[in-house]
């Protein structure tokens, strides 16, 4: 039989038994001479083991039959991190281009499952991090898309694993009151909040209170709401927890309440809703050109046509809102009317939006649209003289003033959740009188 049949295990046992054997003779030959002969049994209990054999043969650089040496470890190198701050028209493409990043690294990146689709929406503002080796080879990116927020993405082979951190800021409870000479924004800002929170605010009570053409000299507000600190470093605010805002010497008050299904919405102290099944006005807007009138003089035809609805003048572009929750019965195009949609709203009521520069994605005849929803823009399609929305609201069939009808009230707190709701609410509500009555004092009033 050919040795090359023999296992290669089998052979290299065979060698190392040979030579221990020849090693462990020469060694009892050379030594004392009154030392004992040797024999058969004293030489197998010195040599090794087949187990030790196959050990030491496992050992890095050790010898096998194919001569192929063991994996060396891949060498730890150093890294180095670098903070960029996301600018205008930036986005991933031209900031891993600019770092010496690859493309098919980006690839990975933004394949990582579940969490590499949001690294397409960095914004102005953002932050990101790149840990690189020695090789410029990307290792670790961590995204901040706000202060208390990072998605980590740390290389994994040849892709990466994502994880999303996030922080729980400190939050302190705060107030404010301004008083409106002209502006609510400007006496916001003179009170000390930005105009984000003053948005907030406005649309809590935007129902009853229209702040294009409702606010006089004189309107105050009172609020009670979080500040929120990280490391005792101011980040932001929270929640609007109760307001009270006086207009026209009539008083509006909310409170923040959380259902036992954690859904929120804001309240009247008694449970009622202070939002209605329809907006007040469907945008922002600058003014209102023409209102409700039924013996409107037409700009155009200069004869008396009834003017049934209310154009609200706003730049070209701004988004236009679905009034209330409800089913599209129309979204098309007219020679008089441009591009309009048509809403039903249950059985009762229907509002109509003309003169779109164009429709938002999905608005279509059918299609179910919740109120907020945008489903077009400001232009000048049609009988338009300038961009504006003209904008109907029906009840019945029969129009409307869409600026004084009694618009119905959305769901009140539930019955089974009464109790709780005046837990909750009657402590913030005592928190925000306080802070008025000391406001009062201090004021002399």
């Amino acid at each position: 039989m050919n040795s090359s049949q023999f296992p290669k295990s089998h052979v290299i046992l065979s060698i190392v038994l040979g030579l221990s054997l020849c090693w462990f003779v020469i060694a009892k030959f050379s030594g004392d001479p009154d030392d004992d002969r040797f024999t058969t049994e004293t030489v197998l209990l010195d040599l090794p083991t087949v187990d030790e054999i196959n050990r030491q043969a496992l050992l890095p650089g050790a010898a096998t039959a194919s001569q192929n040496p063991a994996p060396t470890p891949r060498a730890v190198t150093n890294t180095t991190t670098k903070k960029v701050s996301v600018a205008p028209g930036d986005n991933l493409a031209l900031l891993f281009k600019k770092h010496g990043l690859s493309p098919q690294e980006l690839h990975r990146l933004v394949t990582t499952e579940p969490l590499g689709s949001r690294l397409k929406e960095i914004f102005p503002g953002h932050e990101l991090r790149f840990t690189v080796d020695d090789a410029n080879t990307l290792v670790k990116l961590e995204y901040s898309p706000g202060p208390l927020e990072v998605l980590e993405f740390t290389r994994v082979g040849d892709g990466y694993e994502g994880v999303e951190v996030v922080a729980e800021p400190e939050r302190v409870t705060a107030y404010k009151h301004a008083t409106i000479d002209h502006s609510m924004f400007i006496a916001s800002q003179r009170a000390g909040l930005d105009d984000s929170l003053t948005m907030r605010l406005a649309q809590i009570f935007q129902w009853d209170i229209d702040f294009v053409l409702d606010i006089r000299a004189g309107d105050e507000f009172y609020v009670l709401f979080e500040e929120l600190y990280l490391v005792d470093r101011f980040i932001g605010y929270g929640k609007i927890l109760a307001a009270e805002f006086i207009n026209q010497g009539d008083s509006y008050r909310a409170v923040l309440y959380t259902d036992t299904k954690l859904d929120e919405s804001y309240y009247d102290p008694s449970g009622h809703s202070m939002r209605k099944a329809f907006l007040r006005a469907p945008l922002s807007f600058t003014r209102i050109s023409s209102n409700f009138n039924l013996r409107r003089t037409h700009p155009l035809w200069k004869r008396t046509m009834p003017h049934r609805g209310i154009d609200y003048v706003a730049p070209r572009g701004t988004p236009i809102l679905a009034a209330g929750s409800g089913k599209i019965l129309k979204a098309t195009r007219s020679q008089a009317n441009g591009n309009f949609v048509v809403i039903r709203h249950g059985e009762q009521f229907v509002t109509k939006y003309l003169h779109l520069s164009k429709f938002a994605r999905g608005v279509r005849s059918n299609a179910r649209v919740e109120q907020g929803q945008t489903i077009g823009y400001v232009g000048a399609t049609g009988w338009a003289t300038a961009p504006h929305l003209h904008y109907e609201f029906l009840v019945n069939g029969v129009h409307r003033n869409p600026r004084t009808v009694k618009l119905p009230d959305a769901d009140p707190v539930p019955e089974s959740e009464i109790d709780r709701f005046s837990q909750l609410s009657i402590p913030r509500l005592a928190l925000l009188d306080n802070y008025k009555q000391q406001i009062q004092l201090a004021l002399g009033q």
